[in-house]
């Protein structure tokens, strides 16, 4: 989200399906003696008929079909993910993908617990581990990310992803010296990373360094794996700059129109106050595919 704090940065705009009697005849008495009733004979009882369970429900996905549920809507592959999750609660690849979906969802605590039991049978899952850190830093939580980040780096030393994201962690947690020596960490594990770049880019915007942020971003678009989201911190910073027709540029090539559009018409409204750390933005800005100074949640 953006905001005038130094501390953290501002947001242009940017369903899950869970889960015979004996029979006993009272006698009746009518007044005076009777004599006494027989037992009545023994009756049979066929059991009912259960629901059949549908077949899909029996069997996971098969291999193709799990990668072609990828190219779903988040929505659609939540569903998914959570049936191949119920069949088989010890599917670690379901549980992870299903806690991407929920996260894609903004629905952060539900794919916090879907990584969570993950990790409640694989605890070594370092892809369990970030998930659940994604989700607590893509609502903010940065601070309850921290340890799990902490043990994802000690299980894979060598992967970047958990400094990177350790880095917006630490920032979130307003502490922007250990935050600095974590983005130092993953560019020295994965240099030239884009993802990291424009993390830390975001970090000195963050502190109103534009000229550093902007620096960082250039590096980041040039690397062909930059994703749009780097592209659009990018246009953020030298939007703010008012170096717009560029900014548009590099908005319109990535945004829906109506997306773009408002985007620029933000930017526009805030060049008397170009200077300083990122400006805030009004809460109902549209939403868009990339959330311009955001951080890479990869």
């Amino acid at each position: 989200m953006m905001c005038t704090n130094p501390h953290s940065i501002a947001t242009i705009l940017a369903v899950i399906l869970l889960a015979g009697p004996a029979l006993s005849a009272e006698p009746s008495a009518s007044g005076g003696a009777v004599p006494k009733a027989s037992p009545a004979p023994a009756v049979s009882i066929a059991p009912a008929p259960t629901k059949a369970v549908p077949p899909e429900r029996l069997h996971k996905a098969m291999p193709a079909e799990r990668q072609a549920a990828e190219r779903l809507d988040p929505l659609a592959r939540a569903a998914f993910w959570t049936r191949e999750a119920d069949i088989d609660p010890s599917d670690a690849e379901a549980g992870i993908r299903l806690s991407i979906a929920l996260r894609q969802l903004a629905r952060y605590d539900e794919a916090d617990a879907a990584a969570t039991k993950v990790i409640a049978l694989h605890p070594d899952n370092v892809d369990a581990i970030m998930e659940i850190a994604r989700a607590r830093i893509s609502e903010r939580q940065g601070f309850y990310a921290i340890q799990p980040l902490k043990q994802a780096s000690r299980l894979a030393p060598k992967d970047w992803r958990p400094y990177s994201l350790l880095g917006v962690a630490l920032e979130q947690s307003l502490r922007p010296a250990e935050a600095l020596a974590a983005y130092d960490q993953a560019l020295a594990l994965s240099p030239e990373n884009p993802a990291v770049l424009s993390n830390l880019a975001m970090f000195h915007a963050a502190k109103g360094e534009r000229a550093e942020a902007e620096a960082l971003l250039r590096r980041a678009v040039a690397r062909p794996d930059a994703t749009i989201q780097v592209r659009q911190n990018l246009a953020l910073i030298i939007g703010l700059e008012g170096k717009l027709d560029e900014a548009e540029r590099l908005i319109r090539e990535d945004l829906p129109p109506e997306v773009a559009t408002a985007n620029l018409a933000y930017l526009r409204s805030v060049q008397p106050g170009v200077g300083g750390a990122v400006p805030t933005v009004a809460a109902a800005m549209p939403s868009a595919p990339a959330r311009p100074g955001t951080p890479e949640i990869r």
